[in-house]
């Protein structure tokens, strides 16, 4: 899934380096094929389904055969102590290492998700299959920057005192989408005044570049 995963350039907020970034927080995604295998129904009546890795545009699914066991509903995933389908399995896997704590996977996922700045995984559980969806920050639905993403992103202006292309910005921003970035994050400053077009009788044009207006009133 890994090599599959896009990646992108950031800066990172608290040291200021570029670093790669995947577009799916791998250790969230870790967890979630593991709770997969650990808690899938084997029985007789899903021999022959196997756990299903879709990866789409905007989101990666994990679907497992069998739903939710025991009394545990959906909304109490992660909050109170599940019934364990395959408990031996479980058990073998905490003694080898592989896993944690059994309880500990979900709020993992939700914490490492936040701090990454990516929203929530949505969990949905079917008579006969639970799914795990993870999106990536292209999706609209996205909780796209984390609070030091959003304190670089407070700064564009003057990131950008110095003209910057599209695909530059999104890097500062930490993000992959272009649209979303122009939408949510340039054009309110452009809007405002704060950040001008340097080609405005051409917006869309693949040479367009953005610049703060308090670097031209300097001048």
């Amino acid at each position: 899934m890994k090599r599959n995963m896009k990646k992108m350039t950031i800066i990172n907020a608290k040291t200021g380096l570029r670093e790669d970034r995947t577009e799916y927080l791998v250790t969230a995604v870790r967890e979630a094929v593991l709770n997969a295998l650990v808690h899938r129904d084997y029985s007789m009546h899903t021999e022959g389904m196997p756990i299903q890795i879709r990866m789409y545009e905007d989101r990666l699914e994990i679907h497992s055969p069998g739903g939710i066991y025991g009394r545990l509903r959906g909304d109490q995933l992660g909050k109170l102590q599940p019934d364990t389908r395959n408990s031996v399995l479980a058990a073998a896997l905490e003694m080898l290492g592989v896993t944690e704590n059994r309880y500990s996977g979900i709020p993992t996922m939700r914490r490492e998700l936040r701090e990454y700045g990516l929203r929530e995984p949505e969990f949905t559980d079917n008579r006969n299959e639970f799914r795990v969806c993870f999106y990536n920050a292209g999706s609209a639905e996205a909780v796209l920057k984390s609070d030091e993403e959003q304190e670089s992103g407070k700064d564009l202006a003057v990131f950008c005192q110095v003209p910057r292309s599209r695909k530059e910005i999104c890097a500062y921003l930490g993000l992959s989408s272009m649209a979303y970035a122009m939408k949510k994050h340039v054009q309110p400053l452009i809007d405002a005044g704060v950040i001008r077009m340097t080609l405005p009788e051409r917006p869309k044009s693949s040479k367009q570049m953005y610049i703060s207006t308090e670097r031209q009133t300097e001048h």
